[in-house]
């Protein structure tokens, strides 16, 4: 067994599915031809948590999953079944909040005193005067007056631990040792031991090694105090001075607040004033800086551990782009996992560990190899398959069908920048301020721009983020690469489009800021400011990014949702073969053990949700009929608002599209119950996102009711049209085609180079939608069973819809590498040529080996070749002479894995009649 995986099936673990969950679907995991296990991450994260990315205790492994007892019986399980573990690790951020992080909250007892006060990415200066040396905790459901008014806001007291706190609902502010004195002043005498310790601990906050020790002292006291006579109710008698319920308790309370370390806001004031980075605009996430060694030491003892224990054998680092110095981060994880093996147990495989990170790559950025990272999560191929299936001469008429029907552009470009610039108003606000607030600081530092103005610094600033062409750029200290240069240039030619002429200048001035120099050439003064304005700048530009595409535009954008993806581009809306080809050559020569993948916990669509709607890129002008029928029918369950048309013509045709895209095929519609559920959580999420009706932050129930009340009437058996009808229809029309289309990413996938990922229960079609849809409970019994009768692909074509199709050729692809590992993991890749009148519809190419040959094709495009036919496989009639070439003039027959015959080439290739007779696809073995 090795460290590089072979396979990998991703497993999202949490409290209804465990580790011992895990540990029932190894045995058949193991049989479907996987290799390692790929866990969501496993460290205690808070309560309840469906995701686990909200680590509160890096040091412990949550118990919801089963503790280190249940983490023990899943590798235990692996290694029974010679399947390795590839772990996902959340170095960027903690969950914070509530009252489960001890490093939080101490910083918010101690405040800067305290010894994680470093940790985490907090401002303590920032330009409000009122934060400084506080942490904002923007936690309140309300206005900290009506938080106060109400009474929601009390005093508590922790009787085992000692700690006085203020509470609110689920959340837990502990009071420094200077309040914890102050409320205590009116607690009698046999308080006076412990009001000592606190004050003295509060006079000595600044040498901790005293303090702390004091304030512990102090707590005991408090605890001994309370266990006399009548302690109990001289404590309540001191608090009860602090009861918001009276005008003087609430006078007392506030002034108490006031002389705390942090400042209690209600929650929507982080976008405009937070003085600490956040993951995204997440309140309960807070970054952490994981560049200072101590906190890297601290945050992955346990990973190393188990690592040199054998237990794991790599990981996958989330939100790279989120870290202060990516690549100083991934090249010392690298060390610290190879020196942490050089102690792994004889059995444990040895060699180096699997490192991936996950990142968004624009379509002309490449990961850069001075990480030391074996790649990506793949999805960068995920964009790739997807865009290859889709029909170039789709993406015009298309979009102009979505700006005649919806009224909005037809560019995703112009959606993008408007969802920039709101994000940046409405968002991330407080973060583009204080990037600003940190130019401004520099800027004064030089004579030579301390003219420049915070207002100016801000509105260039926000022009260059509209603007930027990737998620972040890696400018250091030593200065930037080649590849950074070039976007801040990207961004900068097209800033200055928009931008007054008067201030152009500016721009240049920031980009000199950002990318120019080595910081080595900056007086050293300026120096460390410098390098935190650059590292502020590289922060911000990826949550914008993330915060703007994936989390706003894709949900404005309608021309065809199946290019709305995470990784992907809508403005890309096709691959040409000879491009798909020259990636997975590039991936081969440079970053051979990438992820490849084609679903994720985080995707938007399930891959053949993208793969039956991308079959509308080849019929636009069939699509806009019907489009235009199902409007006209419908225009009965639409209503108008004082906000305007509900729902707006832009929602209504990406619910038709997500309809037809995820429309069980197979299933009655008096089935449709849970599909309807499901659809709407879709929808729901889809309105909100879009920020353009309704919002996260302020619903509007008013329009999020009409939209329901029209998809209820959509789904009304009842009523005398029959859109339904036609809607299953559609779905069942373009349903072949669609399921060519899945199998064909679905075999690429597993022989292109790299390591493919198997996302949970995706063996068998998947049909899901945006998160909480893709996380369902999976049902591997099922599937377990399916994978033991061991079927035929060719058996089962004709009851294609359940999906065990897809399930016997990834099995059969599996077994393929694992008896051939050599030709998977280093096999050269070439492309083979089509030929003929259909070659546009079809893919190939040719892995080789020293004498080992795999030949891979695929049929694509395939709706125009179909003709009535209701199973996913093109009549060999209609392929008519176009055939595959293979250079030479071989006759030897292949061994077609997946449909168990074998085939011989007629002069110099196969023709593609005979080639796809059995399967749409086919995988030749020489």
């Amino acid at each position: 067994m090795n460290t590089t995986p072979r396979a990998t099936a991703r497993l999202q673990f949490h409290l209804d599915f465990t580790f011992d969950d895990g540990v029932a679907t190894v045995p058949y995991l193991a049989a479907l031809g996987i290799s390692h296990l790929y866990a969501s991450p496993i460290l205690k994260a808070r309560s309840g948590s469906a995701h686990g990315y909200d680590i509160v205790d890096h040091a412990t492994i949550n118990s919801e999953l089963g503790g280190e007892s249940g983490f023990l019986r899943l590798t235990e399980a692996l290694n029974a079944h010679r399947m390795g573990l590839v772990l996902d690790i959340v170095p960027n951020h903690m969950g914070v909040g509530g009252t489960d992080n001890r490093w939080w909250m101490d910083v918010l007892e101690w405040g800067r005193a305290s010894p994680y006060a470093d940790a985490f990415d907090i401002d303590w200066t920032p330009p409000d005067p009122a934060l400084h040396d506080k942490v904002m905790a923007p936690f309140l459901g309300e206005s900290y007056g009506a938080a106060l008014q109400s009474g929601n806001l009390h005093l508590a007291c922790n009787t085992v631990s000692g700690r006085l706190s203020v509470v609110y609902h689920e959340h837990e502010f502990p009071l420094s040792p200077l309040g914890a004195a102050t409320v205590l002043q009116a607690a009698p005498k046999r308080f006076a031991d412990a009001i000592a310790h606190f004050t003295a601990a509060a006079d000595l906050a600044d040498r901790p090694e005293i303090a702390r020790p004091l304030a512990e002292t102090a707590r005991r006291r408090l605890v001994a105090a309370l266990a006399t006579p009548h302690g109990a109710a001289g404590l309540a008698i001191a608090m009860a001075r602090y009861d918001a319920t009276s005008e003087t308790g609430r006078a007392r309370l506030h002034t108490l607040l006031e002389t705390q370390n942090y400042r209690l806001t209600f929650w929507r004031a982080a976008a405009d004033e937070i003085n600490w980075r956040r993951f995204f605009d997440i309140n309960t996430l807070a970054g952490i800086r994981v560049e200072i060694p101590w906190v890297f030491d601290e945050s992955h003892r346990l990973i190393l551990d188990l690592y040199a224990r054998g237990l794991i054998d790599g990981v996958r680092i989330d939100h790279v782009d989120g870290l202060a110095d990516p690549r100083a981060y991934c090249r010392k994880l690298r060390r610290a996992l190879t020196a942490a093996g050089r102690n792994r147990s004889k059995g444990a495989a040895q060699d180096p560990p699997y490192i991936i990170v996950e990142k968004i790559l624009a379509p002309h950025e490449r990961l850069r190899a001075d990480w030391q990272t074996d790649g990506t999560t793949g999805y960068d191929f995920m964009n790739e398959v997807a865009a290859i299936l889709h029909d170039p001469e789709g993406a015009e008429p298309l979009a102009a069908l979505w700006a005649r029907f919806s009224g909005r552009s037809p560019n995703f470009e112009d959606e993008e920048h408007e969802a920039r610039r709101q994000v940046l108003r409405d968002n991330l606000t407080s973060e583009w301020n204080g990037t600003a607030a940190l130019l401004h600081r520099l800027a004064a530092a030089d004579l030579a721009t301390r003219d420049i103005t915070l207002t100016a610094l801000r509105r260039a600033l926000a022009e260059l983020l509209v603007n930027f062409p990737v998620y972040r750029i890696y400018a250091g200290a030593a200065g930037s690469a080649a590849t950074d240069e070039q976007a801040m240039n990207w961004a900068l030619a097209r800033a200055l489009r928009g931008f007054r002429v008067a201030d152009r200048n500016l721009l240049h001035q920031i980009r000199h800021w950002l990318a120019d120099r080595p910081l080595a050439r900056e007086p050293i003064a300026r120096r460390a400011l410098h390098r935190r304005v650059m590292v502020r700048f590289q922060q911000l530009s990826a949550p914008v990014a993330a915060k703007s595409v994936e989390d706003t535009a894709f949900y404005r954008y309608g021309r065809l949702l199946s290019r709305n993806e995470v990784g992907s581009t809508p403005a890309q809306f096709s691959l040409t073969p000879a491009a798909f080809h020259a990636a997975q050559a590039q991936r081969r020569a440079n970053l051979p053990r990438a992820m490849l993948a084609t679903a994720t916990h985080d995707h938007k669509r399930g891959e053949d949700t993208r793969a039956r709607l991308a079959v509308l890129s080849e019929i636009p002008a069939e699509w806009e009929a019907a489009l235009a029928r199902w409007t006209r029918l419908n225009t009965s369950f639409v209503r108008e608002l004082d906000s305007g048309r509900a729902p707006s013509e832009a929602d209504e045709l990406m619910l038709y599209q997500t309809l037809v895209a995820a429309w069980p095929i197979g299933s009655a519609l008096d089935h449709a119950g849970d599909f309807v559920e499901r659809v709407w959580g879709w929808w729901e999420k889809s309105i909100r996102e879009a920020k353009l009706r309704s919002e996260w932050a302020a619903p509007d129930e008013t329009y999020e009711a009409a939209c329901r009340q029209f998809l209820d009437g959509v789904f009304d058996a009842a009523r005398a049209t029959a859109v339904l009808g036609e809607i299953a229809d559609c779905a069942r029309r373009i349903g072949p085609a669609g399921a060519i289309n899945g199998l064909a990413q679905t075999v690429l996938k597993y022989t292109s180079p790299g390591i493919p990922d198997l996302y949970q229960g995706a063996e068998f079609w998947d049909q899901s939608l945006v998160d909480p849809d893709n996380r369902r409970q999976v049902d591997f019994s099922r599937r377990a069973e399916t994978l033991a009768a061991q079927s035929q692909p060719t058996d089962l074509l004709a009851s294609w819809h359940d999906g065990r199709i897809k399930q016997a050729i990834i099995a059969r692809l599996l077994a393929r590498r694992a008896a051939h590992p050599a030709l998977f993991e280093s096999g050269d890749y070439m492309p083979l040529d089509i030929e003929g009148e259909h070659a546009v519809h079809a893919l190939a190419f040719q892995r080789s080996h020293g004498s080992q040959r795999l030949i891979v094709a695929v049929a694509r495009l395939a709706i125009p070749l179909l003709g009535t036919a209701e199973t996913p496989l093109v009549p060999a009639a209609s392929w008519q002479d176009t055939r595959m070439r293979l250079g030479g003039d071989d006759t030897a027959p292949w061994r077609d894995v997946l449909a168990d015959r074998q085939i011989a080439p007629t002069g110099d290739g196969f023709k593609l009649k005979t080639l796809f007779a059995a399967l749409p696809v086919a995988v030749l073995a020489g």
